[in-house]
């Protein structure tokens, strides 16, 4: 199994940003995808998950009505728009797949 993470990077409070999760490995479209994020000295937490269909996601509160999950089951990708960012939203962001997991993208938000 693989899972790369790509489209971090450096934004301004209020920036925009959309990560991608290229899978490999396994039946994408058979399995629910989720997103996590590890901000420096905490724990990770969990973002958002999409069930296999794309036609369910649900959302932790802290990122509901600004971030998007989003899949491409042809292109076994699984997406994460973010949208007005925060200083706090500055973590590694993770793609995870049952016991499975990307490397990461850092995301910095800062002026």
């Amino acid at each position: 199994v693989q899972l790369v993470e790509s489209g971090g990077g450096l934004v301004q409070p209020g920036g925009s940003l959309r990560l991608s999760c290229a899978a490999a490995g396994f039946t994408f479209r058979l399995y629910d995808m989720s997103w996590y994020r590890q901000a420096p000295g905490k724990e990770r937490e969990w973002v958002a998950t999409i069930n296999k269909a794309g036609t369910t996601t649900n959302y932790a509160d802290s990122v509901k009505g600004r971030f998007t999950i989003s899949r491409d089951n042809a292109k076994n990708t699984v997406y994460l728009q973010m949208n007005s960012l925060k200083p706090e939203d500055t973590a590694v962001y993770y793609c995870r797949y049952w016991v499975y997991w990307g490397q990461g993208t850092q995301v910095t938000v800062s002026s």
